[in-house]
């Protein structure tokens, strides 16, 4: 903290509080944490992956429909790729924080290819099932339990604290860029040649992110010491969380959002099938419009000096509003233009709620913490994607959309809401540092008994 303090914050005991972090004044902007060479290599690679990525998507969706013309047999398979991040997502924490992330992500993103090469294969040759579909997609889930936190963590390690929350913008701004054009691509090579090649694309888009890997310098890394092998390191994960008020809000908030209100995969499916009536080329165009929205958010987050608990809130709660009345626009360009608003809103709220978590969390409990903010994040797809899917499959797209805006904008907003006000307290992340101090009332009441 601070030596000085406002008349209504306070400097709790420092075994209660996360540690304070330092950021250097030098900020460099939008786009600071591209000056330091190894995360510009990084960065480099998951363009090109994320691309790929974002094709792959596209196109397992239109092969499970092509294959069933089932918008649940969409949420089947979204639930089977993200059910092993629900079971297994904190042993993922655990071993990223145990091996060195640089080799740790070497092998997981090669697993990744290889996947992706198996399935454009199966495709390719006329063979595959649906059952195939099913299982590569379990089989990648395992691989994205230890993926997922190691990433996330390793980039604390090419940037260091001080350029932390741009790094963490500059992900998602990297991630979004790809939704945009990926999707699009995905449409015109299904279109034109089929699903196999997307899939075929996305295998050799490992390649970069691996090349990306082994051209770093290990002498510029900031390595956090590992973890020693040893009993109760899971539990104590979960004990650090538990006990930190600032963590368990953006958490709470992320988990009820991520879980119901990021369903585009499943919902869209259907408005493109039932509603609108779309080929694969403007069904992709859907899914770019939400990202060119969000592109605008994680921007924008990008410069935001703080972060405010209001902020999350208000963001998750716009959200769900407008994506609940996004389910009744009558015209295709409308019903785009609006998921655009939508996507700003969602990864603003998304984009924030990592950089707080991260900030907030000491460096060596940070992969199990990432670990959780991934399991809420998304290891709740198995059940909020059967659960969209189903109230789709029998009420028609709207409702489902209309589904996923309420839940989001009701139960996530106030409940997140609810637990900041339990606890008293208003958490920001300044470029000083980050701050938890209790709201204006409570420390009024402390200073008067």
């Amino acid at each position: 903290m601070s030596s000085t303090t406002r008349d209504d914050e306070y400097d709790p005991d420092i075994s209660s509080t996360p540690p304070v972090v330092q950021p250097s004044r030098r900020t460099g902007g939008m786009f600071a944490a591209l000056t330091v060479r190894n995360y510009r290599y990084y960065f480099a690679g998951q363009v090109v992956s994320n691309t790929g990525t974002w094709m792959q998507r596209i196109a397992q969706d239109w092969l499970v429909l092509s294959l069933t013309g089932s918008s649940f047999a969409v949420g089947i398979t979204i639930a089977m790729q993200f059910l092993p991040v629900l079971v297994f997502g904190l042993y993922g924490g655990v071993i990223a924080d145990r091996f060195g992330k640089r080799r740790l992500l070497m092998l997981t993103q090669s697993a990744m290819g290889v996947l992706a090469a198996v399935l454009a294969i199966l495709t390719l040759t006329g063979s595959v099932h649906v059952w195939h579909v099913y299982l590569l997609a379990f089989l990648l889930g395992l691989v994205t339990a230890v993926d997922s936190p190691t990433r996330q963590t390793f980039v604390a390690e090419m940037v260091g604290q001080e350029q932390l929350r741009n790094a963490v913008s500059l992900n998602a701004a990297n991630f979004e860029t790809a939704s945009m054009t990926g999707p699009a691509v995905a449409g015109a090579v299904i279109a034109a040649v089929g699903t196999g090649w997307a899939f075929a694309i996305n295998a050799v888009s490992f390649i970069a992110v691996v090349g990306g890997l082994v051209l770093m310098r290990p002498e510029q890394l900031r390595p956090v010491p590992r973890l020693a092998r040893e009993k109760g390191q899971l539990r104590a994960g979960l004990h650090y969380v538990a006990a930190r008020p600032e963590l368990i809000g953006p958490l709470v908030l992320v988990g009820f959002v991520c879980t119901f209100g990021y369903n585009f995969p499943t919902v869209l499916s259907g408005f493109a099938y039932q509603v609108f009536h779309i080929d694969a080329a403007r069904y992709g165009l859907l899914n770019t419009a939400l990202a060119v929205g969000a592109l605008v958010g994680a921007l924008l987050a990008s410069r935001r000096p703080r972060v405010r608990m209001r902020l999350l809130v208000g963001t998750a709660f716009g959200f769900g509003v407008l994506e609940a009345v996004t389910a009744f626009a009558p015209r295709y360009w409308l019903f785009a233009a609006m998921l655009t608003v939508v996507g700003l809103l969602g990864l603003t709220f998304l984009t924030s709620s990592n950089a707080t978590i991260q900030l907030a969390t000491e460096p060596t409990m940070r992969g199990r913490v990432m670990s959780l903010h991934m399991i809420v994040f998304i290891g709740g797809t198995p059940i909020g994607a059967p659960t969209i899917g189903w109230v789709t499959e029998a009420w028609g797209p709207r409702i489902g959309l209309l589904t996923c805006g309420a839940i989001s904008a009701c139960a996530a907003a106030a409940v997140g809401w609810i637990i900041v006000r339990t606890n008293g307290l208003r958490v920001r992340v300044t470029r000083s540092g980050l701050t938890v101090a209790p709201c204006r009332n409570q420390a009024a009441s402390s200073a008067r008994a």
